[in-house]
């Protein structure tokens, strides 16, 4: 039987974006489904907060896959090839551990985790993690720490079914599903550790442009979903080729003719350079923290011993 309890109104519930004195703002981009544009998202948003000034880290806890990790290392290897000077966030990937017993390789991945995130959390104004597409330890691990929770969502009931069962004559919601109920229970972890509320954030990604009947239902459920299981919805990126166009380089829509970067700006490019900014708004980040004056902006380079660790 489900454990799960609806959610006391998240406009109440959900923290006030106050930044925790002495320590970065934590964004778990997370979703345990593959396919959902969680790399994509995690570096679009960490080159948006870099270009209004704050100092940003990423962790990636898919190592195996690494598509975040590969992402940075081709944009830091094409800045290189054009001598462009182009924000790059601290980097860090943690690897599974490979010991055979699963409770030492849980306090190995623990403790993995927690020397990659020890140096960002004290020293960056937000930490983006991008996780795994499916349920491990180090997934939990990360959502524990979460003080914004981003889960990218295809516009599709497939995608939706990690969220929720829903009954298909009514598109009511029957009952949260698993991932909603790990959610659930890494915010009961959090609480006991006397964290603040986490606030959580759905966001629709590779929308349609169409009005499609499959876009209002999902918009309906999602809507009954946010009030009964405590997030909030914000519109995510449309689908488009160039989004898949920039990893090779390791550019994000916000980089396109930074100093001569990337193919030409065309008027579908600059709508969704504004997508991305509203989603980094929709998010109501806090400020960075105050510096003194003497410190100047502040450009993050990647951290290689952490990208070899284990």
């Amino acid at each position: 039987m489900s454990t799960f309890q609806t959610a006391v109104n998240p406009s109440i519930a959900q923290t006030e974006h106050v930044r925790v004195p002495g320590r970065a703002h934590v964004v778990v981009i997370g979703n345990e489904k593959g396919g959902s544009g969680k790399s994509t998202t995690a570096l679009h948003i960490a080159v948006g907060l870099m270009s209004d000034g704050a100092s940003v880290a990423t962790l990636d806890l898919d190592a195996r896959q690494g598509t975040l990790s590969r992402y940075i290392e081709n944009r830091i290897a094409y800045a290189r090839r054009k001598g462009l000077d182009l924000p790059v966030p601290m980097h860090a990937a943690v690897e599974a551990s490979t010991l055979p017993d699963r409770g030492m390789a849980d306090t190995d991945e623990q403790a993995r985790f927690e020397e990659a995130l020890e140096p960002p959390l004290l020293g960056a104004d937000f930490v983006l993690i991008d996780t795994p597409g499916s349920d491990t330890n180090l997934s939990r691990l990360a959502h524990t720490w979460a003080d914004t929770l981003l889960t990218p969502l295809n516009d599709s009931f497939i995608d939706l079914d990690l969220l929720a069962r829903v009954d298909p004559d009514t598109l009511k919601v029957v009952r949260p599903s698993v991932y909603a109920e790990a959610v659930w229970k890494q915010r009961q972890i959090r609480a006991v550790q006397g964290g603040r509320p986490v606030d959580w954030v759905v966001m629709r990604n590779r929308l349609s442009s169409l009005a499609a009947r499959n876009k209002r239902d999902m918009g309906t459920v999602l809507e009954a979903l946010a009030k009964r299981i405590g997030f909030r919805i914000a519109t995510g990126l449309s689908e488009r080729v160039i989004y898949r166009e920039l990893f090779l380089n390791g550019l994000t829509l916000l980089d396109l003719k930074r100093g001569g970067a990337g193919p030409s700006l065309t008027l579908s490019h600059v709508a969704a350079r504004q997508e991305v900014r509203d989603l980094v708004a929709a998010l109501n980040l806090p400020p960075p923290a105050a510096r003194a004056p003497s410190a100047g902006p502040v450009t993050a380079e990647p951290m290689p011993e952490q990208q070899a660790a284990g």
